[in-house]
């Protein structure tokens, strides 16, 4: 089903890169949805504000108790929420050859995995009941191509976006008797700030897709309702795995 039935839609890690990408054109849709935009930097979400969209201070690596609290606070001024994309996610470089950064290591996966499942757990109860109530609701992920295919110079993001595509495959299964629907977006190589902090952003560039090419594609999948949104390089890697006959969890 398509996310263009979605009434209120929040957008986390909107204040960037894909998730950014995606809140503003989501909240140009024909059916008008209230878009959510959250993030950490107040000054960028007073910019999306401005431009229309509803705006909440929210860090995904706080604990689980300020999560709770966060997760609380919107259903209580949104109660019509029905969509959540999870666009939260940093990037490390990590060479075990000549040592490592433990705490980069633990943030990243906590980003990237362990607040993605927090989150998802704290908004399930709200679109199970809907779904009682016989409404959809969206869950999209945004995991990365290399999840499927790793990149060996970011080894833990790969890991740690492996593990939420995985997360996701099995959720979707876990939830199919219901009518949330869990839409995994899976970008290639993006132009992004994900890369400016590792001084790889003017290698990248000559490889990387467009944001506003991807970002086209990517808003095309979610209103066809694709449970695996892959565009570019990694919809070639998809297909393979498709084609592997290895293409979701186990059925039990």
């Amino acid at each position: 089903m398509s996310i263009d039935s979605a009434k209120t839609i929040l957008v986390i890690g909107a204040t960037s890169g894909i998730g950014r990408a995606l809140a503003l054109p989501l909240a140009a849709l024909p059916s008008k949805p209230t878009v959510i935009a959250a993030g950490r930097r107040q000054e960028r979400l007073d910019e999306l504000a401005s431009q229309g969209l509803e705006a909440v201070q929210l860090d995904v690596a706080a604990s689980r108790e300020v999560l709770q609290k966060n997760v609380a606070d919107i259903l209580a001024k949104y109660p019509n929420l029905d969509a959540i994309i999870l666009a939260s996610g940093i990037q490390y470089q990590h060479n075990f050859k000549s040592g490592i950064n433990l705490d980069e290591i633990h943030q990243e996966f906590t980003v990237n995995y362990f607040s993605i499942v927090t989150l998802v757990s704290l908004f399930i109860p709200h679109f199970l009941a809907l779904s009682e109530k016989g409404l959809p609701s969206w869950i999209s992920p945004i995991t990365s191509g290399l999840a499927l295919m790793p990149a060996p110079q970011v080894i833990n993001y790969s890991a740690s976006k492996a593990a939420l595509h995985s997360f996701s495959e099995s959720l979707r299964v876990q939830l199919a008797d219901t009518k949330i629907n869990v839409l995994e977006i899976i970008p290639p190589l993006v132009e992004s700030e994900l890369h400016d902090a590792q001084g790889t952003t003017e290698a990248l560039s000559k490889f990387w897709m467009p944001l506003d090419e991807y970002t086209s594609k990517t808003l095309d999948g979610l209103r066809k309702g694709d449970k695996h949104i892959a565009v570019g390089t990694a919809g070639k890697v998809w297909d393979k795995v498709q084609s592997s006959g290895l293409d979701g969890p186990y059925k039990v």
